[in-house]
């Protein structure tokens, strides 16, 4: 690819899942002459989707680079996966872009499923437009489409074709800007024909409100809409590309990517009205001659490569670089990724996206100064919420060490991953976005790494405590020839409120316990309370040791600790002691129309209601949120998406403890108490 003045052009394809993004990107390369032969995702042979997760999948499960040259313009495709199991690289690939297109179906029953996509570009104030995949298959009226989608973007949606029909079949389009129609032809440029007859008033109709929507925003326009004037195409162009950039207009383009149908339109379209990269710098902060990394990948050809943004001239392999705390950084091989291909670079061009070997203290979200410029450091990004969450152990114990380094190359590449023991359970936890990218984590690593994993679902972490407050001696005497063994405690065991924990006082006096021995007893009863009589860790109790007695010669810390632990767990024993659940907080973002199907689900779970608020900004869209029993949370992300498009997203934190009655109780102490 051969660079312009004006640099790389970097667009973003985003959309929900399956509305064809990489069926697009591999029309536009076709198109583009960057391949010889149209592939399919259904097939297995596209360019994009090429590893054996997505393949087997028939969708996106990673972020895929692509590029191409249009009319001697340079581009690069960052297509960006629609499942939210595998967003997670969403954020940080599209803040280097300089446009969004946003691949939607023509269905207007599913065009809501485009709405959090639209708010997350609005909110990174990232320009956008949209394409309107497989119209050949539409039954419904763009206009209607547009009416539904209207409500879900704060800036307007500037329609710029309308469809010509032969009967119910979309055959070609109206591009209302020329005022020129044109014939879809598979696989061939669309031909230019005559504006049909009976569509003269409709594109007039649709024209004007297209200029009126663009004289919004450019007061001259207005007056000469007022005024009954004919704008010139370089008005009318130039006001398309200003309102792009600024995010006051999104041009709404259709076609369909299996035939070819339109990406040639569209490619021109984003050739004219992409923003330049200094755009997207001046919205990162970015001086000139930085790089910005946006991921780190491993599983390529030529091991770990940091993907970049380069804003800025040439760059060469060897070069030198500053990191952010002013480190010196040298470039290793400059890589061009077109799929799962790498291919080499000699050099780079300005505003191009490249992958760059041997950086390895380098992570996502940094930036790189060229030319000895130290960059400023970019804001930290905000990692996504793991809801979803596996126990696993590998099966042959010679992997343990294996583990560790694999799944630290799977989470530095994936900022969704999260892998750490867990505080209460003291499993070793694997955490994910949703149950299909957890499953996609392990194929990885068992695939990339030779490690294999047995993963179940986490353990609860039921707690136990008590109901009264009890005395209780403990006393350890034994006395097998030598130095016996001698300890004797008396303790008051309390319960405490929910939350408080442990405490340990003592109030001994005249020596009753020698005060070197006191932590033992301290220590004996946490023994006893790592397991009580349900079974289960004790917690929110308090101890306090009052009395006992020692033997000069046979009292020891072992002794004392020994009685410490019989007097705690004869005492738990009497003072009432009840199962208690964890629950946690769950915020629910749902469209209005799954909210009732939702809180339904959400009571069959045990759910406590807590609220129900729209969600500011947004159409029709509710925020439910509940206290769930941690019990409840398995599965429930599937079974929110199941119940709302795929739409619904949930983030849950632990909340509190609270008591397990009844004979779910009872089941919980009994299946603990069984022998595995």
């Amino acid at each position: 690819m051969k660079a312009t003045s004006n640099g790389a052009k970097v667009i973003a394809l985003v959309g929900p899942t399956g509305a064809g993004k990489t069926s697009l990107a591999e029309a536009m390369l076709f198109a583009a002459g960057a391949i010889t032969r149209l592939g399919a995702v259904k097939d297995g042979n596209s360019v994009g989707d090429a590893s054996p997760e997505a393949r087997s999948r028939g969708g996106s499960t990673e972020l895929n680079l692509m590029r191409f040259g249009w009319m001697e313009e340079p581009f690069v495709l960052l297509d960006v996966p629609g499942a939210p199991g595998f967003s997670a690289d969403a954020e940080q690939a599209l803040a280097v872009a300089d446009l969004a297109l946003v691949v939607i179906d023509p269905d207007p029953v599913r065009g809501p499923q485009a709405e959090p996509i639209l708010r997350q570009l609005e909110a990174m104030d990232i320009p956008r437009a949209i394409f309107v995949n497989r119209i050949d298959q539409a039954r419904g009226s763009i206009e209607e489409l547009l009416e539904t989608l209207q409500p879900l973007s704060a800036s307007a949606l500037v329609a710029r074709q309308i469809p010509i029909r032969d009967g119910e079949h979309i055959d070609g389009f109206v591009d209302l800007a020329l005022e020129r129609a044109y014939h879809y032809r598979p696989g061939k440029p669309s031909e230019q024909i005559p504006i049909p007859a009976d569509l003269e008033a409709v594109e007039t109709a649709a024209r004007f409100h297209m200029l009126e929507q663009l004289a919004d925003h450019d007061d001259v326009l207005l007056e000469q809409l007022l005024l009954d004037e004919v704008p010139r195409l370089d008005v009318i162009f130039g006001d398309l590309t200003r309102e792009t950039a600024q995010g006051q207009a999104v041009p709404v383009l259709f076609g369909s990517a299996i035939n070819g149908f339109g990406v040639r339109r569209l490619l021109k379209m984003l050739r004219h009205d992409t923003p330049p990269m200094e755009q997207a710098m001046e919205r990162l902060g970015i001086g000139a001659n930085t790089a910005q990394v946006f991921k780190i990948m491993n599983g390529s050809s030529v091991g770990r490569l940091a993907l970049m943004r380069l804003f800025g001239g040439e760059v060469r392999e060897g070069a030198d670089w500053v990191d952010e705390s002013g480190e010196a950084v040298r470039a290793g091989a400059l890589f061009a990724l077109q799929g799962s291909a790498a291919n080499k670079l000699q050099q780079t061009d300005p505003g191009d996206v490249v992958g760059i070997a041997k950086l390895d203290d380098v992570c996502a979200g940094q930036r790189l100064g060229m030319a000895g410029n130290r960059p400023e450091p970019a804001e930290p990004p905000a990692m996504p919420p793991t809801n979803c969450a596996l126990a696993i152990e590998v099966r042959d114990h010679k992997d343990e060490v294996r583990l560790s380094a694999a799944i630290g190359k799977l989470v530095e590449e994936d900022a969704g991953l999260a892998w750490a023991p867990d505080e209460m359970t003291h499993e070793m936890l694997i955490r994910g976005r949703t149950d299909e990218h957890l499953a996609v984590a392990l194929e990885r690593l068992k695939r990339r790494y030779g490690v294999d994993v047995s993963a179940s679902a986490p353990a609860i972490p039921y707690r136990e405590t008590i109901r009264k407050a009890v005395t209780q001696r403990g006393r350890h005497k034994k006395q097998s020839g030598g130095h016996g063994q001698f300890g004797d405690v008396v303790i008051e065991v309390r319960p405490l409120q929910r939350g408080e924990g442990f405490r340990f006082d003592e109030r001994i006096t005249g020596g009753a316990v020698p005060r070197q021995w006191i932590p033992s007893v301290e220590h004996g009863v946490r023994d006893a309370m790592e397991s009580g009589p349900l079974g289960f860790e004790v917690v929110d109790v308090a101890v306090t040791l009052v009395d006992g007695s020692f033997h000069t010669v046979d009292s020891s810390e072992l002794a004392f600790r020994l009685a410490g632990r019989l007097a705690m767990s004869e005492a738990l024993a009497a003072a009432g002691p009840y199962l208690l659940e964890p629950f946690a907080h769950v915020a629910i973002r749902v469209p209005g129309s799954a909210t009732s199907r939702v809180t339904s689900h959400l009571a069959s779970r045990r759910g406590q209601m807590l609220g129900i608020v729209p969600l500011e900004g947004w159409s029709r869209w509710d925020v439910i949120e509940m206290l769930l029993p941690g019990a409840e949370l398995a599965g429930l992300d599937g079974e929110l998406r199941s119940l709302s498009q795929g739409m619904a997203q949930f983030v849950a934190r632990f909340d509190h403890f609270a008591e397990v009655n009844g004979k779910l109780a009872s089941a919980i102490i009994q299946s603990r108490l069984e022998p595995a």
